[in-house]
C-alpha cells in the first residue's frame, strides 16, 4: 500500500461566459447545467479486485507520472454515471441545440446527429460507451443505447456523427471540424468534451492551489490493471465538492478511474471509468465512416447558415438581444469557494424575464419547471432572490438581476452575494 504523502500544486480559478444569441432566454438553465456539464467526463467506478502491493510513491510523483505519461492509442468500453440532483437533461437538450442552431421552427436547421445535443445527455444518468483513440487526430466515440447507437468519429479534418435511431448523419470539415470534434492538440474527443479519466484528471489538478490537499490514498485495481490512488479534497469550508479519486494506471500513469463525491454525502456525483481498456493501436477501420444509405446528412456549414438566418429573424426584447449585454464576470473567492458573479442584460433578476404567451423571448415552459423545481427563496445584506440547487453547482438569482454561481453551498453564495454588496 501507499503511504499517505501529500502534496499542493499552485494555480488559481477562473471563469468565462460564453454563448449565442438565443440562449440569453435560458440565463439560469445555463448557468447551472452548463457549468456541471462542464466537469462531466465520458468514461463509472469499477468494483475493486483487491488492493495490489505496488512502491511507495509520493503525491507529487504521482502527479508527474500522470504529466509525463504519453499513451496516446487505446481503446476500451467504458462507463459513466452522473446524478447531479437535477431533472433529466434530454428534453432541455433539445432546447439548448435549438438555441444552438438558431431555431425552434420545427426541424429546419436542426439534426438529431449534432454533438451539441446528443453529448447534453451525458449530464445525467449511466451510460455505456466505447472508445477509442490514434493520437490527435483520430478518436471515435459512441454511445450506446438499448437499441441504438450514437456514434462520433473525428479523423484528419472530418468529424461525422451518426445517430442510428434517426438515421440521421453530421459531417463537419475544416474549421468546423475542429470545432465539432475538439482540438487536436488538447487531445479532447469528438464533441470537444473530456473523453477519458485523464483528461477529467487533468481539469482537476490545474485546479488545485494552496486550498486543496492532494494525497496519495492506496491503491486499487481498475479493468485488471493495478493503479495508485490520487486523492483530491478541498481545504476550505463551503464547497458542494467533498473529495475527488482518481485511479492512475502504475505502468503507464494513464487516470483510469475518477470518482466526485459531493461533501453532501450518498452517491457518487460523477463516478466515471474503464470497465475494459487495451493500449495497442487500434484497428484503422475505427476511425473510418460512410453514411447508411437512406441516412439523412446534414453539413456542418449548412446547420451554422441556417443559424445566422434565423438569429437575424429572431424578435428578441432588446434588453436580452445581444450577451455581449453582460457587464461582465467578476469571481469572489478563491480555491473550491470561488463565486462567479454576473449582472444579468438590463439588470432583471427572474420578475424581469418575459413569461411564456407574451413575445418571442419567453422563457419555455419545460426551462421554467426546471427552475421552480430547484429554486429556494433566501435573504441578506444583498437584498432577496433565489437559490437553484445541484449536488454539485448552485447559482443564486438575485431580484436586482445579478446572478452568483459556484461549487459552493446556498450559505456561501449568500455570503458571497452580502460581500459583493
Amino acid at each position: 500500500m501507499a503511504p499517505n504523502d501529500s502534496a499542493e500544486t499552485n494555480g488559481e480559478a477562473t471563469g468565462t461566459v460564453v454563448g449565442r444569441r438565443k440562449a440569453a432566454r435560458y440565463i439560469v438553465p445555463v448557468a447551472v447545467a452548463g457549468v456541471a456539464a462542464a466537469t462531466i467526463g465520458l468514461v463509472p467506478a469499477l468494483a475493486s479486485s483487491g488492493d495490489p502491493e505496488l512502491p511507495k510513491i509520493t503525491a507529487q510523483e504521482l502527479i508527474e507520472k500522470i504529466a509525463a505519461s504519453d499513451e496516446e492509442q487505446l481503446s476500451g468500453t467504458v462507463k459513466v454515471s452522473t446524478d447531479l440532483g437535477i431533472p433529466s437533461l434530454g428534453g432541455l437538450a433539445d432546447s439548448f441545440a435549438q438555441g444552438a442552431t438558431g431555431t425552434d421552427k420545427g426541424d429546419a436547421g436542426t439534426s438529431s446527429a449534432a454533438p451539441e445535443a446528443k453529448l447534453m445527455e451525458l449530464a445525467s444518468g449511466t451510460h455505456t460507451l466505447r472508445v477509442a483513440a490514434d493520437g490527435p487526430d483520430k478518436q471515435r466515440l459512441s454511445i450506446l443505447g438499448e437499441a441504438s447507437e450514437y456514434s462520433i468519429v473525428h479523423n484528419g479534418d472530418d468529424v461525422w456523427a451518426y445517430d442510428s435511431k434517426s438515421n440521421e448523419a453530421y459531417h463537419a470539415q475544416g474549421e468546423q471540424g475542429d470545432r465539432a470534434g475538439g482540438k487536436a492538440k488538447e487531445h479532447k474527443a469528438p464533441g470537444g468534451v473530456p473523453a477519458t479519466p485523464k483528461e477529467l484528471a487533468e481539469e482537476a489538478l490545474a485546479a488545485a492551489g494552496d486550498t486543496t490537499s492532494v494525497t496519495v490514498d492506496g491503491t486499487a485495481q481498475v479493468a485488471g490493471r493495478d493503479a495508485y490512488q490520487l486523492l483530491i479534497k478541498p481545504k476550505q469550508s463551503g464547497s458542494t465538492i467533498g473529495s475527488i479519486r482518481i485511479a492512475v494506471d502504475a505502468e503507464n500513469g494513464v487516470p483510469l478511474k475518477f470518482t466526485l463525491s459531493p461533501s453532501s454525502g450518498g452517491k457518487a456525483a460523477i463516478d466515471a471509468g474503464f470497465t475494459k481498456v487495451d493500449f495497442k493501436k487500434p484497428d484503422a477501420s475505427s476511425f473510418s465512416f460512410t453514411p447508411p444509405k437512406g441516412a439523412k446528412v446534414t453539413e456542418a456549414d449548412e446547420l451554422q447558415a441556417e443559424a445566422e438566418k434565423n438569429a437575424k429573424a429572431d424578435k428578441v426584447p432588446e434588453d436580452l438581444a445581444d450577451l455581449e449585454d453582460f457587464k461582465g464576470l467578476n469571481v469572489i473567492g478563491e480555491g473550491w469557494n470561488a463565486v462567479a458573479v454576473i449582472d444579468t442584460p438590463g439588470g432583471k433578476g427572474l420578475a424581469g424575464l418575459p413569461t411564456e404567451g407574451t413575445g418571442s423571448g419567453d422563457v419555455p415552459e419545460g426551462a421554467m419547471q426546471f427552475l421552480d423545481a430547484l429554486g429556494d427563496k433566501v435573504t441578506g445584506d444583498f437584498g432577496s432572490g433565489t437559490v437553484f440547487k445541484t449536488r454539485l453547482v448552485n447559482a443564486l438569482v438575485t431580484d436586482d438581476g445579478k446572478v452568483y454561481v459556484g461549487a459552493v453551498t446556498k450559505d456561501a453564495l449568500v455570503k458571497a452575494a452580502d460581500t459583493a454588496k
